[in-house]
């Protein structure tokens, strides 16, 4: 997409009071590596919040939740002292080992960091585990429960593949709720729908699941258009409605694919059949809602 389309979308987009990018990344190589970049040359490199936040003004983003990259104990703080000092960050979605024995303990003490009452959400890179039922194993299920009682979000980070152990744990946690991030991750590039899409349905189908429409410019191939990204947008807004959708850029892992603007520029158009206030809840309100950020920021 070209920056003037961009911008051309930019203008005609009806403002809500704030305007939410609910799943992005910052990283600095010189304080620790990302090793699952070794072999993405363009995201070797830093990604600091200064660099995106005029990247937000010029697309009409006001609020965001920054997403942990990394399964380590000491990045967490690192983000909540960040969102501390940006006022633009409302909320943090970090990590802890579900397995522990002490997540609770865990939590809490992340809560009395600096920054603290920016966490909003917890999440671990199950797409990177072995095993496809590892959210259903008996360790991950008590640190789950931490995490509920905790009034925490998990963000479910899964591969297609994964999808059936996600809804068995949706099912299994009534209490907890949970974000479906990057769409449960469809094989755009290769055109296939099933079985993901029948996963993503009877995900929807529980009630405390809300879903991202982040990350998928990624999963679709290098020469993309809007249509080959259209059938899996507009089923996730199908099947979760608008009020349980809300946008997230990815960012910068969707600089593999595209400009920030062009990513918020995409999702417009893929929104712009949604009545003002259904576009409302997607940057919005469900993001507002459902990571509590207003409580969060206060």
């Amino acid at each position: 997409m070209t920056d003037a389309r961009a911008a051309d979308t930019g203008a005609a987009r009806e403002r809500s009071a704030t305007r939410v990018d609910a799943h992005h990344h910052v990283w600095d190589l010189a304080i620790r590596d990302q090793p699952w970049t070794a072999d993405i040359e363009p995201l070797r490199r830093s990604f600091t919040f200064d660099e995106l936040r005029p990247q937000l003004s010029r697309a009409g983003i006001d609020a965001t939740v920054l997403v942990q990259t990394i399964s380590v104990a000491e990045e967490t703080p690192e983000l909540l002292a960040l969102a501390a000092a940006c006022p633009e960050i409302r909320g943090v979605v970090g990590w802890v080992d579900l397995s522990a024995q002490d997540v609770s303990a865990r939590l809490d003490e992340l809560r009395s960091l600096p920054g603290g009452e920016h966490l909003v959400g917890i999440r671990h890179q199950v797409q990177g585990e072995a095993d496809p039922q590892w959210l259903l194993r008996r360790d991950v299920t008590s640190g789950l429960r931490a995490v509920a009682a905790a009034g925490l979000v998990y963000d479910l980070l899964v591969t297609e593949a994964q999808l059936p152990a996600a809804v068995e744990a949706v099912r299994r946690h009534p209490d907890l709720r949970f974000v479906l991030d990057h769409g449960g991750k469809p094989l755009i590039a290769a055109g296939e729908v099933e079985p993901w899409r029948s996963n993503v349905t009877a995900l929807s189908e529980q009630p405390n699941v809300t879903v991202k429409l982040s990350g998928l410019l990624t999963e679709a191939s290098a020469d993309w258009t809007v249509d080959d990204i259209r059938p899996y947008v507009d089923h996730l807004v199908e099947a979760f409605g608008p009020t349980r959708t809300m946008f997230g850029s990815d960012w910068p892992v969707s600089t593999l694919r595209g400009g920030y603007e062009d990513v918020v520029a995409v999702t417009e158009e893929l929104m712009a059949q949604l009545s003002p206030d259904e576009r409302s809840a997607v940057f919005a309100t469900t993001a507002l809602s459902s990571y509590q950020l207003e409580r969060a920021s206060a």
